[in-house]
C-alpha cells in the first residue's frame, strides 16, 4: 500500500479521475470523444524532436554571414562562362586612329594590312617628303589618293600635337579599305588595311596577304614622286 501511494505522488495531476474501465477489448472505432487515459505518464520528446530543436537553435543563434541561404536582394553572381570571342569576331572590331600620336601596327588577325609601325608583322618603310613639298605635303597626299584609288573618300583631316592626320576609305577586294597617314615634318607614316577579313570554316587562320596593300601604297607614292625606302632597294 505504501508503494502505491509513493507512485501516486510522483505522477502529475490531471483534471480527470483515474477510473478503471472494465469493458472488454474491442476493435478500434472512430469517436469524437476523448477517453480518459488509464495510465497517465509524463510527456516526453522523441529523439527526432530534440534534433529538430537543436538545429533550429543553432540556425537562429548563428550570425547572418554564416547562413548559406541565397538572398533575392543580393543574387549570386553569374558563373564565369568561357568567352565566345573568336578570331572572326575580333577581326570585325578594327581600331583606327593614332595611338599616342603614332600609326598603329597591323592587327595580328588581319593579313590584308601593311604598316610603317615597326611592331607590325607586315612592315613597310615610312616615306620621306622632299623639301619642295614640305609646305603642301598633306594637300598633295590627298590628291594622290583621289587620283590613284577607286571610289576614294577623304574622311578625316585633322591637326595633331606635332603634325597632321589623314584617314581615307577606298574600294578593296571584299569591301572598303582604310588608309591612314601621319605627316610629321618630312616623314609620312601610314597604315593601309582591309576592313573585311575572310576565314575558311572551320579554320581560324585568315585568308589573304599584304600584297594588295603594298601595291596600293606603291601607286600613291609613285604618283607623289617622294622617296620610299624598301628592303629590295637595300640589296
Amino acid at each position: 500500500m505504501s508503494f502505491s501511494l509513493n507512485i501516486h505522488h510522483l505522477l502529475p495531476q490531471f483534471p480527470f479521475k483515474n477510473t478503471l474501465i472494465k469493458s472488454p477489448i474491442q476493435s478500434p472505432a472512430f469517436s469524437t470523444s476523448i477517453s480518459p487515459n488509464p495510465n497517465p505518464q509524463t510527456p516526453s520528446f522523441s529523439s527526432n524532436h530534440l534534433l529538430s530543436l537543436a538545429i533550429a537553435f543553432v540556425t537562429l543563434t548563428s550570425p547572418p554571414s554564416s547562413l548559406a541561404i541565397p538572398s533575392l536582394n543580393n543574387p549570386l553572381p553569374p558563373p564565369n562562362l568561357p568567352s565566345a570571342t573568336t578570331p572572326f569576331s575580333q577581326s570585325k572590331n578594327l581600331i583606327t586612329g593614332l595611338d599616342n600620336g603614332k600609326i598603329r601596327p597591323c592587327p595580328s588577325n588581319n593579313p590584308g594590312c601593311v604598316s610603317s609601325n615597326p611592331k607590325s608583322s607586315s612592315f613597310a618603310f615610312p616615306w620621306i617628303v622632299p623639301d619642295k613639298s614640305l609646305d603642301s605635303a598633306l594637300q598633295q597626299l590627298q590628291e594622290a589618293i583621289l587620283e590613284t584609288q577607286k571610289n576614294a573618300k577623304i574622311e578625316i583631316v585633322e591637326d595633331t600635337p606635332d603634325g597632321k592626320y589623314l584617314r581615307a576609305t577606298v574600294d578593296g577586294g571584299f569591301g572598303r579599305d582604310v588608309l591612314e597617314f601621319s605627316v610629321k615634318g618630312d616623314v609620312v607614316s601610314y597604315r593601309c588595311m582591309a576592313t573585311k577579313v575572310t576565314y575558311l570554316y572551320p579554320f581560324t587562320t585568315a585568308l589573304g596577304d599584304s600584297k594588295g596593300q603594298e601595291e596600293r601604297v606603291r601607286k600613291i607614292v609613285d604618283q607623289l614622286g617622294w622617296d620610299a625606302p624598301s628592303f629590295s632597294a637595300m640589296d
